[in-house]
């Protein structure tokens, strides 16, 4: 009788430890449906390109684009790219993935984020250990910066100007998009259309270069904030002007209090939403 009196005190403690499990995050569909990890990964894999949106400080988001990664590396030829590195910053990415120059001189060389090292680093030596192209597609910082002072005018105006690192002029802009909309309204006072022309001009530089070097049944994993390609604006806007026989498939990267339900303001943000428990401390 003591031997069973012990063995419903395990399961008790058992089942009352397994009730008090905090999940990290949790994935839903557009509808707002969980789906499991498997499932995650056929929809990527079925995919033409990939818009896999973060919170730049989020350490789930970065754990999830590593697995969606290396899951695609082991089904063939894929590409990636990224908002991280800027175009112009190309020759300098190829030399240090064909291993002509060392970690040192591509921290010294191009222009890496701050968190690239913790963050972004891991995704380059993936793509370096299996000779996977990795594409810088973001626009030179001092590009935008001009536009979200001077409009897209203020471009004519630069003395060091090389067309090769921006998507071809004049860029198509509507400024009544709801995220451009969205984004001045946060700013308040502080908000002027030129900034959203800046957003536009990273927005269409991106999906430029996704567009040069997607191909149909090749898969382009591209890692960008989430405010890129949420609600399929942004990048996917411009994308699907140019290249609409692509196939896409959006991630958003979203918090919240928990993480059991999505909350209504995210149904629809992207084709799958990664939930984080915001008590997750950020990478930086």
């Amino acid at each position: 009788m003591a031997r069973f009196s012990n063995f419903l005190v395990g399961i008790t403690l058992t089942t009352t430890l397994a009730a008090q499990v905090r999940p990290a995050y949790n994935v839903f569909d557009a509808k707002g449906k969980t789906i499991p990890h498997q499932e995650f990964l056929r929809t990527v894999s079925g995919a033409d390109v990939i818009l896999f949106g973060e919170e730049h400080d989020d350490p789930i988001a970065h754990w999830l684009q590593l697995l969606v990664a290396q899951h695609l590396a082991s089904q063939g030829v894929f590409k990636m790219g990224a908002e991280m590195l800027e175009a112009d910053d190309q020759n300098t990415l190829d030399r240090y993935l064909n291993g002509e120059i060392d970690q040192a001189a591509f921290d010294t060389l191009a222009r890496l984020w701050k968190n690239h090292a913790r963050d972004y680093a891991p995704l380059v030596e993936l793509a370096k250990a299996e000779r996977i192209p990795f594409i810088a597609t973001n626009v030179p910082r001092r590009y935008a910066r001009a536009v979200s002072k001077g409009g897209f005018a203020a471009l004519d105006t630069l003395t060091r100007y090389d067309p090769a690192w921006v998507a071809p002029l004049p860029i198509a802009f509507d400024p009544q998009l709801p995220g451009y909309v969205k984004m001045l309204t946060l700013m308040g006072d502080h908000a002027r259309p030129e900034m959203a022309m800046a957003q536009a001009l990273k927005d269409a530089t991106m999906a430029h270069f996704i567009a040069k070097h997607a191909h149909k049944g090749t898969r382009f994993l591209h890692f960008n904030g989430s405010f890129h390609s949420d609600f399929h604006e942004g990048i996917g806007w411009y994308l699907a002007r140019s290249r609409p026989e692509l196939s896409i498939v959006t991630i958003a990267t979203v918090t919240q209090g928990s993480v059991n339900e999505l909350g209504s303001e995210h149904l629809g943000q992207a084709d799958i939403i990664i939930c984080v428990d915001e008590a997750i401390p950020g990478t930086h």
